[in-house]
């Protein structure tokens, strides 16, 4: 039979516990860009801040976009979304002039807290005005009537914003989980 045999080996004690070994230094993980106050971070809150304001102001144009519930909601979502893009790209711009780090668990939390809800709200507006464009131009057919290239830009803004949007809110999450 070629039964494995078991073996003793010797195992060194572990070391004592000493006043050094405390004040050893914490290794902390590099910053990724993308996340709050990185330079990244920034570039993403200024691009969802811009993306949004053109889906407002593009909505805001039209005559008509009262009319239709989901363009409402379409234009306060993204009205919300430039609010808390410029209110989060003005902290970024303060811890990178004061070069503080925006690692405090709460902070990253409520970043991303708010960016996954402000993300939901806008992806959402913007399906559901997708939704009316699509109803409006193709199986209506009344797109003479209406401002259909304003409403299918502003939608398309929508998305965009909700890409970089939800860009913050995954790097948020994930140095959320990676501590």
């Amino acid at each position: 039979m070629n039964a494995s045999r078991p073996t003793v080996h010797p195992v060194e004690a572990p070391p004592l516990i000493t006043e050094a070994a405390n004040n050893v230094p914490r290794v902390r993980m590099k910053d990724i860009q993308g996340m709050p106050g990185t330079a990244g971070g920034l570039a993403l809150r200024f691009c969802q801040f811009v993306f949004a304001v053109l889906s407002l102001c593009v909505m805001a144009t039209t005559s008509d976009f009262t009319s239709v519930t989901a363009f409402c909601y379409l234009v306060a979502a993204v009205g919300l979304q430039s609010l808390w893009s410029l209110s989060l790209a003005m902290v970024d711009i303060y811890a990178l002039l004061v070069k503080r780090c925006l690692r405090n668990p709460r902070v990253v939390s409520f970043f991303a807290i708010g960016d996954g809800i402000t993300s939901t709200l806008t992806f959402a507006a913007a399906c559901s005005s997708a939704g009316i464009t699509v109803l409006m131009g193709n199986d209506l057919g009344i797109c003479g009537q209406n401002h259909c290239t304003e409403f299918e830009t502003a939608t398309a803004m929508a998305f965009i914003s909700w890409f970089t949007v939800s860009l913050s809110f995954l790097l948020n999450f994930w140095s959320l989980a990676s501590r």
